[in-house]
């Protein structure tokens, strides 16, 4: 990120601050530290002044610019290092807003690079590698194994099972079929598709997340700190009383020397350094507390908006879940002769040679049983249907219920039904040619999913929703087992960003916590949003405002905590420095208030308000967070 100008010349003037006070506190010759902090208020003032500058051209004041002033005044009557400390605040500000926004810029761009460049066009006389972005309506395209899909469409000949986790979150993948949709950027799997193009390339549902993503974030871009907006108001009315209090004695015929010292106090007393360090030390502190403890928060904005949220929506797959399926049980059915143990490991050592998650997650389940894995010989697998391959003395098939069984196989589809209520994903497995077992697999829980959402519960008065691409029956298993009661299942991207904007236009302000491209959207739509940090998207973790760095969802509930007692600190030195203001000015608007005295109590409330910000940096205040 050095190669942003706002780091630059942020890192060159929090050095020449740091050499400054260095100086300064070992009895250094009052030119160096005076030149020091001098060459400091040039590196980190220069543009946020002449963007004021420009400001005040389109008749705005811009509160940077009056920063800068007032950064000038306190260098104008001794106090140099107030006023280099207020720009090194601003200037850090200026370049982190610099970094996430490049971030977000260059995660949208790359988000284009899950959509292959090129794809394989069939025509009349064979096939031709063309751009996709060439790809029109009704062409038709050739996938083979392990590539990605090349625009949206419908799949007009061949089977494999699809990874469309990007677009739909779905833990699993989805075996297609002629008849069945596909979107761009999707990963194939062993089988060969091809599909007939639906939608031109620059309206795929990939190209519509980056549409959606950058609009949102242009929105949120343009959000302030609800302090920043009382400053701006304060900054014309400091201004123009400080110009007025120069100008009138002097009309009225009172003396230059004593009228512009009055002037100047007036505007240290009043200048907002204490309304600033009011805001800043507590949402910091907030922010680096929370970072100590695996949640990065992005912003002083985002915290505030931690802070208001009112509604909570979870992703599933991912988020409320670990994001792999796990083996849960295992039927064996009456008359195969067979204990549960013998059909695991007959079918975990016809799944060991394959790719599959799902054969994954039974040859694991045998694994963690400790069961010994026999080699499968003649193995084949067959895209949508499932493996074969002889274990032993046995022949073992093992695939989806629709292929493997017919009607005359009642007991084995009274099991899978069974399983399939109950939110899982059922596998068949037939011995020398009959039904000896049915697998129900599914993805899992994370640790403390429930207590999390109990906690947000408590903390916003509302309980959490679940929004997920994954089937309605897997989703209100998982939503049950959380505590969650409104599930909105079977959504795209676009659903999501529905879903959150109609509970925004009823008020609510919506957390969102996700992982995936797929949430990408949504995040940004949001009120805030929190990314899972270890298994998450690069889209998502820059589009979210806060990325859980140790996938620990007790920690949303704890973040969410902390940032309304930020806020509860932050009106509480809104108040201090208010008063203190308002003490001071009153005393030299009508009486005569010594500089030195002025000084004084401008810098007590300003030491005041920023040690009672940083109590929030304590280890005992993110444990009284997450404890509730």
């Amino acid at each position: 990120m050095w190669a942003l100008r706002e780091v630059r010349w942020a890192s060159v003037a929090t050095a020449l601050f740091g050499l400054g006070l260095l100086a300064q506190l070992a009895d250094g010759p009052i030119w160096l530290w005076w030149a020091l902090y001098l060459a400091c208020y040039g590196a980190g003032g220069w543009e946020p002044g002449l963007a004021g500058l420009r400001a005040l051209r389109e008749r705005r004041l811009d509160v940077d610019l009056l920063m800068v002033l007032a950064a000038i005044g306190a260098a104008a009557i001794g106090q140099v290092f107030d006023g280099g400390l207020l720009i090194v605040i601003f200037a850090i500000s200026g370049a982190l807003e610099a970094i996430a926004s490049k971030r977000t810029e260059d995660s949208v761009r790359g988000l284009l690079d899950l959509a292959p460049s090129r794809a394989t066009r069939l025509t009349g006389t064979g096939e031709e590698v063309v751009d996709t972005a060439a790809l029109r309506v009704g062409d038709v395209i050739l996938v083979r194994p392990g590539e990605r899909v090349g625009g949206d469409g419908e799949v007009v000949a061949g089977g494999s099972e699809v990874d469309q986790a990007t677009i739909t979150g779905e833990s699993l993948p989805v075996d297609k079929a002629p008849g069945d949709e596909v979107f761009a950027g999707t990963l194939n799997g062993t089988g060969v598709l091809r599909v007939r193009v639906t939608s031109p390339a620059g309206d795929t549902v990939i190209a519509r997340i980056v549409t959606m993503v950058a609009e949102a974030s242009a929105t949120k871009a343009r959000t302030q700190l609800f302090v920043e907006k009382i400053e701006q108001r304060y900054s014309v009315g400091m201004v123009a009383a400080t110009v007025g209090l120069f100008v009138i004695p002097l009309l009225l015929g009172a003396a230059v020397e004593p009228t512009l010292l009055r002037a100047m106090t007036f505007m240290i007393v009043a200048s907002p350094c204490a309304v600033v360090l009011a805001t800043m030390p507590p949402m910091l502190s907030a922010i680096a507390n929370a970072g100590r403890h695996g949640v990065l928060v992005k912003s002083a904005v985002v915290l505030e908006r931690f802070g208001t949220a009112t509604r909570v929506a979870f992703d599933k797959t991912g988020t409320l879940t670990e994001g792999t399926p796990r083996l849960t049980e295992i039927r064996s059915l009456p008359g195969a002769g067979m204990k549960d143990a013998e059909l695991l490991a007959l079918a975990a050592a016809a799944e060991n040679p394959s790719e599959h998650p799902l054969a994954r997650a039974v040859v694991a389940a045998a694994d963690d049983a400790g069961i010994p894995l026999r080699p499968a010989e003649a193995f084949t697998s067959a895209p949508g249907r499932g493996v074969t391959a002889r274990v032993g003395e046995r022949h073992v098939e093992i695939g989806s219920p629709a292929q493997l069984l017919d009607d005359r196989d009642e007991t084995a589809l009274g099991t899978v039904a069974e399983l399939a209520r109950a939110g899982r994903t059922a596998v068949i497995v037939k011995i020398d040619g009959a039904p000896a077992g049915v697998l129900g697999l599914a993805d899992r829980l994370r640790p403390g999913a429930a207590d999390a959402v109990a906690r947000l519960t408590a903390l916003t008065g509302a309980r959490p929703l679940l929004l997920t691409g994954d089937s309605p029956r897997a989703a209100a298993r998982l939503a049950a087992e959380a505590g969650i009661t409104d599930v909105r299942a079977g959504l795209l991207p676009r659903d999501k960003v529905t879903a959150v904007r109609e509970l925004e236009a009823k008020g609510a302000k919506v957390l969102l916590v996700g992982d995936g491209v797929n949430d990408a959207p949504a995040l940004a739509a949001a009120h805030t949003g929190i990314a899972m940090g270890r298994a998450g998207s690069d889209l998502a973790l820059d589009t979210a405002g806060a990325v859980i760095t140790r996938d620990d969802l007790a920690t949303v509930p704890a973040v969410l905590a902390l940032a309304r007692r930020a806020r509860r600190l932050v009106a509480a030195n809104l108040v201090i420095a208010g008063t203190f203001i308002g003490v001071l000015v009153a005393w030299d608007l009508f009486a005569t208030l010594p500089l030195p005295l002025g000084v004084a109590g401008h810098e007590g409330s300003t030491v005041i308000v920023g040690l009672n910000g940083l109590r929030l940096l304590r280890r005992a205040a993110w444990e009284r967070a997450g404890r509730g």
